[in-house]
């Protein structure tokens, strides 16, 4: 019964496909409209909990602030130590400095963000060597004139298909060789990764910068101690070393890249799930729409039903026919919807550069949720059908 009613209900809506089209239109834009916020909502978070783990999972970076004096104390190396020797729960510790300059090769040249560090704070922020190697112990200790360019700055000033592993390149008035390229890391920290050139922290600051002060340093700890109870012991340390009295304000601060990116995903898929109920208000509408045209389907097909209950059809038969032809008709609006959302999404996804990440969750309960629909704004008009008399429905021109 239920496969012959399928069958009425597709026969039906073929033949009247324009209005059937008209009529599912508010469905097809309400389910299109969620997948696609929903789906570049996705795209949203998972960019921005991209670029903040670019900063490293479980970390804290640490930096000086200007006082009420108005001065910035910087941070040294005796800092980092304590921090690394003296608190539970820290994994490692390392500090960076950065300055700006000119990166020049084969006639190339390209303005650049120059960063200063060791392998511990690549490790931490999750720095990856695609070619080449990192730096040895040798050249971080005397400051050596080497450098691990990222891919940016590769493209700008090295020849397509050439490998700068080895090449001697120069930064500002400073020569160094090239000893590794880093992955692709994108943007983080709102800045672009890949637009960078590290060398050992030693020969940046003597270079560069003239002094041995520190304008940042990251704490990796195990994500199994609390991050609360660590960052407490961050401040109690660095307030002792720096001679901070009781009522005075810590002039540095700290920032927990884990706790920002929970809070960022959280945020942003409150506003995901808000945009996605205020779109699927159109469903409703469609809903709406679903049951008037049933409505006037029931009209025009009075003298039809009363023939078949003449005949010995039965009510619950007839009240299943309608009922299937407005659940067919929403399934086939959710249907069309996510083919919609999918298209949207993924257009969407490219024009604001955010990753396209394919929830097959939304998709189905927007599918079944339009099924529901078509019950829901269906049984009015199904039991009015079947409720007609035979006698008068007979009568009906």
């Amino acid at each position: 019964m239920l496969g012959t009613s399928i069958l009425l209900a597709l026969r039906e809506i073929r033949r009247h496909i324009l209005r059937s089209i008209l009529t599912t239109l508010g469905i097809i834009i309400g389910v299109g409209a969620v997948v696609t916020m929903v789906t570049v909502g996705n795209g949203v978070t998972a960019s921005v909990q991209e670029e903040i783990s670019s900063l490293g999972a479980s970390n804290f970076i640490i930096f000086p602030v200007r006082t009420t004096r108005g001065t910035i104390r910087p941070f040294d190396e005796a800092d980092v130590r304590a921090v690394e020797q003296q608190i539970a729960g820290v994994q490692l510790a390392a500090g960076g400095v950065g300055a700006s300059g000119t990166a020049f090769y084969n006639g190339q040249d390209w303005d650049t963000r120059v960063e200063g560090g060791t392998n511990p704070l690549l490790e931490a922020q999750t720095i990856t060597i695609g070619e080449g190697r990192a730096f040895t112990r040798d050249e971080e200790a005397a400051g050596k004139n080497v450098c691990i360019i990222g891919l940016k700055v590769r493209e700008a000033i090295f020849p397509v298909g050439s490998s700068p592993v080895g090449a001697r390149m120069r930064i500002a008035d400073i020569s160094c060789e090239v000893i590794g390229v880093m992955e692709e890391r994108g943007q983080g920290g709102g800045q672009d990764d890949d637009d960078v050139i590290y060398m050992p922290l030693k020969t940046v600051q003597r270079r560069f910068r003239g002094n041995d002060n520190l304008d940042y340093f990251v704490v990796k700890y195990d994500a199994s101690y609390a991050a609360s109870a660590i960052q407490d012991s961050l401040v109690g340390l660095l307030r002792e070393r720096r001679l901070l009295q009781g009522d005075e304000p810590n002039d540095f601060n700290i920032i927990d890249t884990a706790q920002i990116n929970q809070a960022l995903g959280a945020v942003t898929g409150a506003l995901t799930a808000m945009v996605a109920i205020i779109a699927s208000i159109s469903l409703l509408v469609g809903g709406i729409g679903i049951m008037n045209i049933m409505l006037v389907s029931v009209t025009e097909r009075t003298r039809e039903i009363g023939i078949r209950l003449a005949i010995g059809a039965l009510a619950r038969e007839v009240r299943l026919q309608f009922l299937t032809e407005a659940v067919v008709l929403c399934a086939l609006g959710g249907l069309a919807g996510i083919g919609l959302g999918f298209l949207a999404s993924l257009a969407l996804a490219a024009a604001i550069e955010v990753p396209f990440v394919f929830d097959p969750t939304i998709n189905i309960v927007s599918f079944v949720f339009s099924a529901i629909m078509g019950i829901v704004f269906g049984y009015y008009p199904a039991s009015r059908a079947s409720k007609l008399d035979p006698i008068d429905a007979l009568r009906h021109e």
